[in-house]
């Protein structure tokens, strides 16, 4: 019972974390009105994406590990009307795992929002850009976008804790989230430990700690995996607008297709 509280106030707040809206929604929205649908996202979380895309009628499949994530997605799509109920498929699974009946019939798939460092290794990530790979229909499109810390930004990774933010959620608690990164340079990865607070005003906050290990991924890493998955590199965007990746990008968003089969 504790496991669960703890999961369904971290999932209530990440919403709160991504209040600010990180910008790639309006991304989504351009290239399902290019491919059509349907579309497939993996590591959907609470339905961020997901549930937008589905209530402007794109029938969508949304595949995360965590029920309290897919919880918060069941009701935002409840409250987004019946056009995003009936268009929206939740769907709780391993992403290295998942396979759905219809095979490849994917016209958009898509691991969002630096996610993909989320997995704990290589091999996991290999493995998730696969299951993108064979569930995208020929000449579909999948989207991988991940965070590219520099090495300025590595090194401010020493484990100092720091505020990022103080907010008030819709019942009127204050809540405060700090953060400590770590970086482990001899694995490519970072240590996240994140400190949320809450409580009314004038009494004692409750505490709830997540702690995150991102696999880091550059961009050659990245295209390697996504060829190695039978996918061809379409772009790589250094924003959200799909601009140029130039030295010093904070992120790369890839854009690959699956090629048709020639015929022998």
């Amino acid at each position: 019972m504790k496991t669960e509280r703890r999961a369904a106030a971290l999932a209530r707040l990440y919403d709160l974390d991504l209040a600010d809206d990180p910008g790639d929604l309006d991304l989504y929205r351009a290239l399902a009105t290019r491919t059509g649908g349907p579309i497939l996202e993996l590591m959907a979380g609470s339905g961020r994406l997901a549930v937008p895309l589905a209530a402007a009628g794109h029938t969508v499949v949304a595949v995360d590990a965590d029920e309290a994530m897919l919880a918060r997605a069941r009701v935002a799509a409840a409250v987004a009307g019946r056009v995003a109920g009936r268009a929206l498929s939740l769907v709780r699974a391993d992403v290295a795992e998942f396979r759905d009946d219809g095979g490849p019939r994917f016209r958009l798939a898509f691991i969002a929002l630096g996610s993909l460092m989320l997995l704990p290794d290589r091999a996991a990530q290999r493995r998730a850009i696969e299951t993108l790979a064979v569930h995208l229909a020929p000449d579909g499109l999948a989207v991988v976008d991940l965070w590219l810390p520099d090495a300025a930004g590595l090194a401010r990774c020493e484990g100092q804790l720091t505020l990022e933010w103080t907010r008030t959620d819709g019942s009127g608690r204050v809540v405060t989230k700090t953060m400590s990164a770590r970086h482990d340079a001899a694995a490519a990865a970072v240590d996240l430990t994140t400190v949320f607070e809450e409580g009314m005003p004038g009494e004692a906050p409750a505490r709830w700690i997540r702690e995150d290990r991102l696999a880091l991924v550059d961009a050659p890493t990245l295209v390697d995996l996504v060829e190695g998955a039978g996918l061809a590199v379409e772009m790589l965007a250094g924003d959200y607008d799909l601009g140029p990746l130039e030295p010093g990008a904070d992120r790369i968003v890839l854009v690959a297709t699956r090629p048709r089969l020639l015929p022998a």
